[in-house]
């Protein structure tokens, strides 16, 4: 389970929570609400890969263009 901590402890000791990081999500939270999570680089990469989307319409095909297009004639 990820651990949870504070924007204050954070503050204090953030290489320690850094360490953490690299073998467990760490909710970083505010007012007692969990606000971001600091992860290891490689687990987001991998978590980037998985929601990939075009960003651009150079990356979409002509059909798909064409049907875009087509959808929004209507």
């Amino acid at each position: 389970m990820p651990s949870r901590v504070s924007v204050t402890d954070i503050s204090k000791d953030f290489g320690a929570y850094q360490n953490a990081a690299m073998r467990e999500p760490v909710i970083i939270t505010q007012d007692g609400h969990p606000r971001t999570v600091l992860i290891a680089y490689e687990d987001y990469v991998r978590i980037s890969m998985h929601h990939q989307r075009p960003e651009a319409p150079t990356q979409l095909s002509e059909a798909e263009i064409t049907a875009v297009e087509q959808s929004q004639a209507r």
